[in-house]
C-alpha cells in the first residue's frame, strides 16, 4: 500500500474511533481492545496449512474422510475494512491453485476500502454453512455437499468463496439463505454491500477467472465465486 493513502487510513481510524484486539478470529480468548490505528499494518499471506490451523480443522471442516489433501490447501491471512470503516485481519483456508488470485482480489478491496463484515474459519462456526451465512461471513473452505444434493460442493475443494453472504443470499425459487436475508432477494434494490455486475467484489473475481453464481439459472447464490 502506498505511504500517503495508510496515513490516511491511519488517521480515518483514530477519527472514528476503530478498535481491533491482537490475534486473530478463533482465538479461544479474546485480548483487551486496543487501537487499532496505533498498531495496524496490512497483511497479505499464504502459507501451508500450519499445525495450529489444522488442528482447529480436524473434524470440522476437515474431515477423516476428506478426499483432498491438507497439503492441497493454503492458509491466508487476509486484511479488509469491516463495515465499521476499520481495519482487520482475517483468515481464510483454500485451494493451492486460488491461493495467489485471493490475495490479489482482497488486496485490491482492501485497497479500495471494500467493506466486509467478517473472515473467519468456517471452523468457528462449527463446520455449520448457515450459522456462518447468518454471520455474515466471508469464507472458504468447507468440506460439505452442495446444498440438497449429493455431489462435493466447490467449497470442498477450497475453490469457492462466499462473500457477505446476508447481503448477497441464496435464492432457489422461494427459498432464501441464510435466514434474515430475505429483503436482498430482491436484486432490483439498490442497498449497501450488494454484489452485482458493477460491483468491485464481482469485477476482480471474474477477471482472475471466476464464475459468479448470481448468473446461475435455477439458482442464484449472489454471495458466491467459484473457479
Amino acid at each position: 500500500m502506498k505511504k500517503a493513502p495508510y496515513i490516511l487510513l491511519l488517521l480515518l481510524c483514530i477519527l472514528s474511533g476503530c478498535r481491533g484486539r491482537r490475534g486473530l478470529p478463533g482465538d479461544s480468548q479474546p485480548a483487551p481492545a486496543v487501537d487499532t490505528a496505533a498498531v495496524f499494518v496490512p497483511v497479505f499471506s499464504s502459507v501451508p496449512i500450519p499445525d495450529s490451523v489444522a488442528s482447529r480443522m480436524r473434524g470440522i471442516s476437515y474431515p477423516a474422510d476428506a478426499e483432498i489433501r491438507l497439503d492441497e490447501l493454503r492458509y491466508l491471512q487476509l486484511s479488509y475494512i469491516d463495515f465499521e470503516g476499520c481495519p482487520q485481519v482475517g483468515e481464510m483456508v483454500c485451494n493451492q491453485a486460488v491461493a495467489e488470485d485471493l490475495v490479489a482480489i482482497f488486496r485490491a478491496l482492501y485497497d479500495a476500502r471494500y467493506p466486509i463484515r467478517s473472515m473467519r474459519l468456517i471452523d468457528d462456526f462449527g463446520g455449520d454453512d448457515e450459522t456462518s451465512m447468518e454471520a455474515d461471513n466471508t469464507s472458504c473452505f468447507n468440506y460439505r455437499r452442495k446444498t440438497g444434493m449429493k455431489s462435493l460442493s466447490k467449497h470442498a475443494l477450497g475453490l469457492a468463496v462466499d462473500v457477505n453472504p446476508l447481503e448477497n443470499p441464496y435464492v432457489r425459487g422461494s427459498r432464501v439463505r441464510p435466514a434474515g436475508s430475505a429483503s436482498f432477494a430482491d436484486r432490483s434494490r439498490d442497498f449497501p454491500h450488494k454484489i452485482d455486475r458493477n460491483d468491485l467484489c464481482y469485477k476482480l473475481f471474474r477477471e482472475h477467472g471466476f464464475s459468479w453464481g448470481g448468473t446461475w439459472r435455477s439458482v442464484q447464490d449472489y454471495q458466491h465465486f467459484e473457479k
